[in-house]
């Protein structure tokens, strides 16, 4: 495992018993995080995959960094700078092929794995350039229409298969939001499987054992 700085920084796991090209998770944090959160459970990802775990680009304070600023104090409840998030959204799209030209990784097999803010961003980069992703696992998150590519709709979606899971006692992004997705993706006829589980902001046991699971049929 080591700590690399191409246009993000990131840490990086070689795939065990790699193939020529091995297959690549990507993760995207959430807000206030880093790449060693979501890398903590790398080790108990399928082996065959390199994962990739991305630090987010702003930097907050005292400490962590996010893909966009959020102002929870904004009066209208919470504001995401949409600039940012398409920025953000952007410096990720162009990072995937430089970590695929870097780690000489398989271009028709990378997997977006994100949390939160990073799922959002995750959401984002497949609808905006689905042939960049096979896969995408978005686990409390919610699907932000402003930062999509204009023109997203008409996208070549066939090759696109999402996993997405809410808490249904998130009291930070309300299921409310989550549960439009399912219904957002299937009018765009990506294949799609959605899940809740009786928790909070976070990922219970159960729901990394199925979206694991989804992840080795997929």
């Amino acid at each position: 495992m080591e700590k690399q700085t191409l246009l993000l920084e990131h840490n990086y796991k070689v795939a065990k018993n790699p193939l020529e090209k091995p297959p690549a998770i990507i993760m995207l944090h959430g807000f206030g995080s880093d790449e060693n959160d979501l890398f903590s459970f790398a080790s108990e990802l399928p082996e065959k995959y390199a994962i990739v775990s991305l630090k987010a680009p702003i930097r907050l304070e005292p400490y962590g960094n996010a893909w966009y600023n959020i102002y929870f104090d904004n009066s209208q409840g919470k504001f995401s700078d949409d600039e940012q998030a398409i920025a953000s959204r952007e410096l990720v799209a162009k990072c995937i092929d430089e970590i695929i030209e870097k780690y000489k990784l398989d271009k028709n097999n990378i997997t977006l794995l994100g949390f939160s803010q990073g799922t959002i961003l995750s959401f984002a980069v497949a609808l905006s350039y689905p042939e960049k992703v096979k896969n995408v696992i978005g686990l409390s998150g919610y699907i932000n229409e402003e930062i999509l590519k204009d023109g997203f709709e008409n996208n070549d979606f066939r090759k696109l298969k999402i996993y997405t899971s809410h808490g249904n006692l998130d009291q930070v992004i309300p299921v409310q939001w989550a549960r439009r997705t399912e219904p957002f993706l299937k009018n765009l006829k990506i294949d799609c499987t959605y899940s809740e589980f009786p928790v909070g902001h976070g990922v219970s046991p159960q729901n990394f054992f199925e979206f694991k699971n989804w992840l080795e049929k997929k």
